[in-house]
Order: structure tokens, then C-alpha cells, then sequence
């Protein structure tokens, strides 16, 4: 298998089918003449990944509702053509993306924008798969209201539960995992199943929303999704916070979870370097630490509240509190209290950063959150063993055992990285991360094109087999999606 930081090798020409013209008449029929897409140029796009990889695509087609969804797939199943489901494509393990074959169809989610059914008493809305993240919160802020799980990009709705995406607050609000209420799906043959009930309570056997959450859509295609929704934050408060040392960060943790209790929101975890790369590539940002070296780690601390300012909470005043403590327990070095768009733009602004120094090999990792400290250790003398021209600039989502531990091949040196280097040097932090420490390989980007060899290599040979069989069972001609488990 290439690595998937290599690029993609030069796409085989879409094959000379004489079904062809007879498939794109049979698809402009379902969703309409101009939602089919044959051109290159209009397809170019749909075919071209966030991150890695990328091929050509046949068709692009796009349904508008769960309906004409369900005549496409079994349209498309009827004459054994391979579809591949595709949102916002902010994905970055290539799963929703084509392969080079030309072959294969994407199915573009875009248009299942037309549900949006806000029940402000079960504080619950239903919408299709196409909502993408920023239009879902800002339709539901003039509501008080606001659909937690926070990344960064804005994907779509869809893609969001095929990934089972986290984010910077999983500490508090939980990935996709825990706020999907309900869902319906969409199975190759066509078949639609779920139901948009918005139970949160529903004890009656199989759990069939989580057979699409984090698959990745090869079990089926999510058309529409009811969301749990919260009160919209009045109140933030956050600081950067040095910790005395890396054996510390879990003590400071303890005291924001025992001081703050449900109003801590966030800890994420900034290596030195990659701050430092974030201040380098965007010198507009105010360096916190007075324009001197920055700390070897530093955390973003959050508290947040739905309770109106002067209603007798301060969160200001508590994480201030907070932070006194943490020096006096020796856990605190130092603590810079700052408004939440400044500190949070120095987070956010890690990858841009890092990829302005090389090329990243980026690794979505991980572990049992008191084990982090540990793993980077272990892993950043791995990498200073074995390959010391790499840089180490691990951050993340630290509350939640979530990290990117990501290294950067500088510039200069970049032409002694081929792709099986790289996928030895992946090969090699994976065997550590799940031998030594138990941890995931892929925290929260699931399983695709781009990691599949490593699902294969260090997932339970029990859970493949199982998933195997059920999409064996569900799609037996292997026609959805790009992975087979």
C-alpha cells in the first residue's frame, strides 16, 4: 500500500462503458439533469481530498432527500456500479473521496439540506445530512441553543456521524457518539431504516444508530439525523496555563475537574514547538509569554455556562480561584488569563503553522488520558532515536486522552522522506501507541483509505471479523464506500 502521504499515482482513464450514457440518463431522471455531474471540470472538486490522496470519479450525483437517495443506491446497485458517499469532503483519510479508477460514483450529500425541525421541548432538532456545522449554529443561536461537538472545519452533519468527530470539547459535551438521538439511514440495496423519534431513552435491544456512527458510511448512508442541542454558553473564561512540569498535568487537571466541576469545557495541550510554529507562521498573533521562548507545554483552559452574566456565577472569579490554587499545589509554573477569541486563535492556529514548516505526518492518536505524558515521552525518544530529523509537535485535545501527535519533516531534508519511509516511521509510533499503552490509532478521523492497512494490522481480529460479516450481509457486491473491513 502507497503511504498516504505520498501523492496519489496518476489516475487510470474512466473505463469506455457503454452502460455509461444509459446510467447518467438513470440518474438525471431520479435528481435532475443538472445535479449529475459527467465533466471534469465540474467534478474536480468532489474528487480532490482535504488531506491525502484523491482519484477521478465517474459521475458525481446529488439526491436532495432520503428518497431519491434510496433510488440512486439501488439504481446504481443494479448495474454493479461502486459508489462512494461524500459531505462537506473536510474528511482526512480519504474515505470520501474516489480511488483512481474512474469507476466509481460520488454521491455528494450537499443537498439533503431540506429537513431542519427544530422541538424546542425535547431541545432536540431534526436535519438532513447536508447541514454543515456553522449554518446548523447559526440557525439555532436566535434559539439560545447550540450543537456542542467543535471542530474546527465546518463539516457536514453527515460526515460528523460518520466519523464520530470530537473535537476540542469531548470533555464536557461528548463526540457524536452521545448526541446523535436518533437516525435514518439509507443500506446499498436502498432499503431506508431508523426512525427520527429523538429518544433518549430506548432500551428495546440493538442500538441501531451506532451501527452508522463511526463506520464511516460503510454500512449505510446517513440521510437524516435528530441532534441533541445545548444552551447556548453566556459565560467563558479561559487561561493559558504552564504546568510545573509534565507530571503535573494530570494533578492540574484533577483540581479544574474537583474546583470547576460541569463548567470546565476544555484542556488542550500545546507542545512547545507547535506553538511555536502557530506564532511563527502568523506573527499577527500576540505571543502571550512577551515575545520570549514559549513553555515545553502549555494548556487552554475553558470554563464555560449557559447562566447569564450577574445571576451570581462568575466564572472569571472561579477560574481565577482556580488557577491561585494550582500555585500553591505546586502544579501551576505560570497561568496568562485571556479573552477565549485570542487564546483559542493560538490553538487553531497549530496546523496551519506546522505546515508551514514541512510536510506533516499527522497521527490522530489516543490513550487512557492519565497515560499521555507517557506516550509522548515514549514516542517523542522513538523519534529522536530512529529518525532525528524529524520534529516532534504534538497537541490536542488533552482532557479527553486526545492527541496529534504530529511530526513535520523540515523542508531540507524532505527529499529523503519517500512513502514507505513515512509509512515505517506510522507503522512504528502505532506499534508503540497500541502494544505499549493501549491506545487508538485513530481517535477521532475514523478508518479509511489513508489508515485502513493499519486497522487491518492492529484492530481486535474479533471486531473485523464481526464487521466483515455485517457488511458482508449489507452489502454482499461490496459496491458502498471506499473501506472494507
Amino acid at each position: 500500500m502507497a503511504a498516504p502521504d505520498a501523492h496519489p499515482p496518476t489516475a487510470a482513464p474512466a473505463p469506455d462503458d457503454s452502460l455509461a450514457p444509459s446510467l447518467t440518463d438513470g440518474l438525471a431522471a431520479i435528481v435532475g439533469a443538472r445535479h449529475v455531474l459527467a465533466d471534469p471540470a465540474d467534478m474536480a472538486p468532489y474528487v480532490s481530498a482535504a488531506r491525502y490522496g484523491g482519484g477521478r470519479a465517474r459521475l458525481v450525483v446529488a439526491p436532495a432527500d432520503a428518497a431519491q437517495l434510496s433510488a440512486v443506491l439501488r439504481l446504481c446497485q443494479a448495474r454493479g456500479v461502486p459508489t462512494v458517499p461524500q459531505g462537506a469532503n473536510t474528511g482526512l483519510v480519504g474515505a470520501s473521496t474516489p480511488d483512481g479508477s474512474g469507476a466509481q460514483v460520488v454521491l455528494s450529500l450537499r443537498r439533503l439540506t431540506g429537513t431542519f425541525d427544530l422541538d424546542l421541548d425535547n431541545r432536540a432538532v431534526t436535519v438532513g445530512a447536508g447541514w454543515d456545522l456553522d449554518s446548523l449554529n447559526q440557525r439555532l443561536e436566535p434559539h439560545g441553543l447550540w450543537f456542542p461537538v467543535d471542530i474546527s472545519a465546518s463539516p457536514s452533519v453527515g460526515g460528523m456521524i460518520a466519523t464520530n468527530a470530537g473535537g476540542s470539547r469531548v470533555l464536557r459535551y461528548g463526540d457524536m457518539r452521545r448526541n446523535v438521538l436518533s437516525l435514518e439511514a439509507v443500506l446499498a440495496d436502498g432499503r431506508i431504516v431508523g426512525d427520527r423519534r429523538g429518544l433518549r431513552k430506548n432500551s428495546t435491544g440493538l442500538d441501531l444508530k451506532q451501527l452508522f456512527i463511526g463506520t464511516g458510511g460503510s454500512f449505510g448512508i446517513v440521510a437524516t439525523a435528530v441532534l441533541d442541542l445545548q444552551p447556548l454558553p453566556r459565560q467563558m473564561a479561559t487561561a493559558l496555563v504552564v504546568p510545573a512540569d509534565t507530571g503535573a498535568i494530570n494533578g492540574l487537571l484533577a483540581l479544574l475537574e474537583r474546583r470547576a466541576g460541569e463548567y470546565l469545557s476544555a484542556f488542550e495541550s500545546m507542545s512547545g514547538p507547535a506553538l511555536a510554529a502557530a506564532l511563527h507562521h502568523r506573527p499577527q498573533l500576540r505571543n502571550p509569554f512577551g515575545g520570549g521562548p514559549v513553555p515545553a507545554e502549555t494548556i487552554l483552559v475553558e470554563l464555560m455556562s449557559a447562566t447569564e452574566p450577574g445571576t451570581g456565577l462568575d466564572l472569571d472569579a472561579l477560574l481565577l480561584s482556580i488557577l491561585e490554587q494550582g500555585y500553591g499545589d505546586g502544579v501551576i509554573a505560570d497561568a496568562i488569563p485571556g479573552p477565549p477569541a485570542d487564546l483559542w486563535a493560538l490553538r487553531h492556529a497549530i496546523s496551519e503553522g506546522l505546515r508551514g514548516l514541512g510536510r506533516v505526518i499527522g497521527l490522530d492518536i489516543s490513550v487512557a488520558r492519565g497515560r499521555m505524558s507517557a506516550f509522548r515521552a515514549a514516542a517523542s525518544d522513538w523519534v529522536h532515536q530512529h529518525h532525528p530529523d524529524l520534529l516532534v509537535c504534538g497537541f490536542g485535545h488533552r482532557g479527553d486522552g486526545g492527541d496529534h501527535f504530529n511530526l513535520v519533516i523540515p523542508r531540507a531534508v524532505d527529499a529523503d522522506w519517500p512513502a514507505d519511509r513515512v509509512e515505517a516511521v506510522r507503522h512504528g509510533l502505532y506499534r508503540l501507541l497500541v502494544d505499549g499503552f493501549d491506545g487508538s490509532y485513530s481517535a477521532e478521523h475514523g478508518i479509511g483509505p489513508v489508515n485502513l492497512s493499519f486497522h487491518r494490522t492492529f484492530a481486535d481480529p474479533v471486531q473485523q471479523s464481526l464487521a466483515r460479516l455485517l457488511q458482508d450481509h449489507l452489502d454482499p457486491a461490496g459496491l458502498l464506500g471506499r473501506v472494507r473491513w
